[in-house]
């Protein structure tokens, strides 16, 4: 099964990598917005480069065709053929259904709470829902949407595998701190085969 990282920091670019990958990130995914199929594949290319130097995993994120073109782990008979983890992002009921149906390699849930990040058509899903979703999930459970550093063991007691965190780091004044801060913070769990933290 896989495995995920508890901190989980979605990035929009490789300098941004290059940027929080040093502060101890072991898991990261590279979303990338509105760029042409070149940039695309360039910055995917520098995204698996960074992650080998650094030894951290690396999701990338609706680019699947271009990742797999590039060598990185990315129509769902071409990802299994490529050996190429899926992770689906639900929201409801259905959403869950479509991805236990698609065999997902993780499931993600969220918002968890009320995200900055941009209008969500969902309520927050909350602990309860964390915790009743963990209960269908038999693979990694992702919970992003409106984490930060305070809410991040209630989150990871409720269920969840991984936090996924954007706003909290990419506003904050000092991103680099801020990582630090959410790798100390999760420590407790990594590298844990329970969900719950060592003393």
């Amino acid at each position: 099964m896989l495995r995920l990282d508890p901190f989980y920091p979605i990035l929009p670019d490789t300098d941004w990598l290059a940027r929080l990958l040093p502060q101890g990130v072991q898991l990261v995914q590279l979303r990338i917005k509105d760029r042409d199929a070149d940039f695309v594949r360039a910055e995917i290319g520098k995204a698996i480069a960074l992650c080998a130097e650094h030894h951290c995993q690396l999701v990338i994120n609706d680019y699947w065709r271009e990742a797999i073109d590039a060598g990185a782990d990315a129509d769902l008979a071409a990802i299994r053929a490529a050996n190429i983890k899926i992770g689906i992002s639900t929201h409801c009921d259905e959403e869950l259904e479509v991805a236990l149906a698609a065999d997902a390699d993780y499931v993600a849930l969220g918002p968890i709470y009320t995200t900055r990040l941009k209008k969500m058509p969902w309520a927050p899903q909350g602990l309860p829902r964390l915790r009743e979703w963990r209960t269908r999930v038999k693979c990694p459970l992702v919970a992003i949407g409106g984490i930060t550093p305070e809410r991040a063991p209630a989150v990871l007691e409720a269920g969840a595998d991984s936090a996924a965190v954007i706003t909290n780091i990419v506003t904050d004044q000092d991103p680099e701190l801020r990582t630090r801060n959410w790798v100390s913070v999760t420590k407790p769990w990594r590298h844990l085969s329970t969900k719950f933290p060592q003393s």
